[in-house]
């Protein structure tokens, strides 16, 4: 395998490098994203009809041991319900910027790695080529096919580590993406349940 590493040359490290970021990134918000998910599925109906029935302490303590991004977000929603209607909006869409920030931090990171290994390995492809015949051009033009075939391989080297770099980085960059938008769409539905009860 190093054997292989080496053979695809000196843009075989960048790559590698873009790797390395890459698992590390998704392992972190792969744990972020676990831990900040919703333990209870129906918690915005619940709070909601703690608040119909009158019981604000009951749905504040809900939302609190829920311990999850739309907890926080009601938490914040239910320390401000008697404030005036545009405060409480301006309120709640500082308290829902702030969760969407946290869910979508370095994933612009993921999305510039699953487009730079790709470009590295087609780089790394076409030098190698270039190197090739080069070498073809100095033996006087004429090559055996084994040796042509065996520089093409080593070329074709960096762009196959370059695809295998992309695609789970940009599959995990999607995910994330929907993860983080469906995050929104919960805190803006829970919002409007909760501008509908006052």
């Amino acid at each position: 395998m190093y054997s292989l590493f080496i053979k695809g040359g000196f843009l075989m490290w960048p790559i590698a490098l873009c790797s390395v970021i890459s698992l590390t990134i998704i392992l972190e918000r792969l744990y972020y994203f676990h831990n900040t998910r919703l333990k209870v599925r129906n918690l915005s109906e619940r709070v909601h009809l703690l608040l119909k029935n009158n019981k604000p302490e009951e749905a504040f303590s809900s939302a609190e041991e829920d311990r999850s991004f739309l907890g926080r977000f009601l938490c914040v929603g239910l320390k401000v319900m008697n404030q005036p209607a545009e405060e409480k909006q301006k309120i709640l869409r500082r308290a829902g910027s702030r969760e969407l920030e946290q869910a979508d931090a370095r994933l612009r990171v993921l999305s510039v790695i699953g487009n730079i290994s790709t470009l590295l390995g087609l780089t790394g492809t076409v030098t190698g080529m270039i190197q090739t015949f080069m070498k073809i051009e100095k033996i006087g033009g004429i090559a055996e096919v084994t040796v042509l075939a065996g520089g093409i391989w080593e070329a074709l080297l960096t762009t196959a580590a370059g695809l295998f770099v992309a695609i789970p980085t940009l599959i995990f960059y999607h995910y994330f993406e929907g993860a983080v938008d469906n995050r929104a769409i919960q805190m803006k539905n829970a919002a409007s349940d909760i501008f509908s009860i006052h």
